[in-house]
């Protein structure tokens, strides 16, 4: 008896498709229990699509697209009608004044839109103009997109031309074959680099400028501050090869 009645209990429950005859392109798949009353269902329903309760009309469809019922009786369960998991619930708006008519739920171009005059957002605070009027003095570079030169000649001034160095990323070894600016790569200083192996880009030659003279895929340009100059000797290649 006890095993009976946790059956009748079991709360059963069935995911539909659900349609709507204003809006086109609501069509979610909505979990539904079968206890639920048709009036549950509508309640639901309304919630999800703005259709009024007393203003709302169920159909249901199957699978194949035919019509199995009109969901008229708000007292019965939905389990009544038999529906399963990939039938159709389709919504019918009978109020021709509903929220969902028009299409302007769903059709942006059909609201009316905010706008404000030059001189109002003028007066306003916490606007990004706003933002934009107090941090420009303090940093200028931030919306002129010019990048401060000072660091990176700074930097570049112990890297000399001739010199040994390791570029990261990768600790790639060679000579410095250039120092200084390359105003086609973008602003600011530019160290050209000779690698000892055929792990870069260029023969010294970039954008249509040469820079250096070195092998096909020898040469680098790459900002001073990726660049260690020292006493680096030549890598062996055939040191990782040695037991």
């Amino acid at each position: 008896m006890a095993t009976s009645l946790q059956k009748i209990e079991v709360d059963e429950s069935v995911l539909l498709r659900v349609t709507h005859s204003n809006l086109k392109t609501f069509t979610p798949d909505i979990r539904f229990s079968l206890q639920m009353t048709v009036e549950a269902v509508k309640d639901k329903l309304w919630r999800k699509c703005g259709t009024a309760v007393e203003s709302m009309h169920l159909e249901l469809y199957d699978d194949a697209h035919n019509k199995i019922a009109d969901l008229t009786d708000n007292s019965k369960p939905l389990g009544f009608y038999s529906p399963v998991d990939g039938f159709r619930l389709h919504v019918v708006d009978l109020d021709p004044s509903s929220v969902t008519s028009g299409g302007w739920l769903e059709d942006t171009s059909l609201v009316e839109k905010y706008t404000i005059s030059e001189e109002a957002y003028n007066k306003r605070e916490g606007t990004f103009r706003k933002y934009k009027e107090k941090l420009t003095p303090r940093t200028p570079s931030t919306f002129d997109a010019k990048i401060p030169d000072a660091h990176m000649e700074d930097t570049s001034a112990h890297i000399k031309v001739g010199s040994r160095c390791e570029v990261e990323p990768g600790a790639k070894r060679g000579a410095v074959k250039f120092v200084g600016q390359a105003e086609p790569l973008g602003p600011g200083f530019w160290v050209g680099v000779q690698y000892d192996e055929p792990l870069g880009k260029h023969d010294g030659m970039v954008k249509g400028v040469r820079y250096f003279q070195c092998s096909p895929s020898h040469g680098g340009m790459v900002r001073p501050e990726k660049v260690k100059v020292g006493d680096y000797p030549d890598r062996d290649p055939f040191e990782e090869d040695e037991i």
